[in-house]
């Protein structure tokens, strides 16, 4: 009588092996910050030592980098949502990046560049609206616009007056 082998086994990943995996997954979606990927080990119960030793070694080959991440966060959102300093700043702080990181993410950004960000936005809102109406609904509604992307009230006002007495002087003529 032959005697058979029994199937070999199959291991099952190790906990490091499935948290790194987990962590591979979610930045291929998008890149991360130390924060968020830890808050998604936490929620599957991994505990912190072994979440700290995945995200250290995720770190030291450049996979989680939070002032990379801070830095394209920063360029994009100001390029494509037209976000002001403290409307990056605060989106930044909930995605956990440092604070000292922040600073260094938007130190490109100064008072003068923030407001040229504001003119182009009303500019833009403005050469797609036919202006009908009364002022006081139009300018309402563009610093109220402005106001969702984190501008003060008063550089909000003063832009959106000023690009509006331009917008009508400019379909006078």
């Amino acid at each position: 009588m032959t005697t058979s082998c029994p199937p070999p086994s199959i291991s099952e990943p190790s906990r490091e092996e499935q948290a790194r995996a987990l962590c591979l997954r979610l930045l291929t979606a998008r890149s991360r910050t130390r924060a968020e990927l830890l808050a998604q080990l936490t929620k599957r119960g991994y505990p912190d030592t072994l979440s700290a030793q995945v995200l250290d070694r995720l770190t030291a080959v450049g996979l989680v980098d939070d002032a990379d991440f801070a830095q394209q966060w920063v360029q994009s959102r100001r390029a494509k949502a037209g976000k002001s300093r403290r409307a990056l700043a605060a989106e930044l702080h909930t995605k956990g990046v440092d604070r000292d990181v922040i600073t260094e993410a938007l130190g490109g950004i100064d008072a003068a560049a923030e407001r040229m960000r504001a003119e182009e936005l009303v500019r833009a809102k403005l050469r797609r609206d036919t202006l009908s109406g009364d002022d006081v609904r139009i300018t309402r509604r563009l610093v109220g616009m402005l106001a969702r992307r984190g501008y003060s009230q008063n550089l909000a006002c003063e832009v959106v007056l000023a690009e509006l007495s331009a917008e009508r002087e400019r379909r006078r003529v």
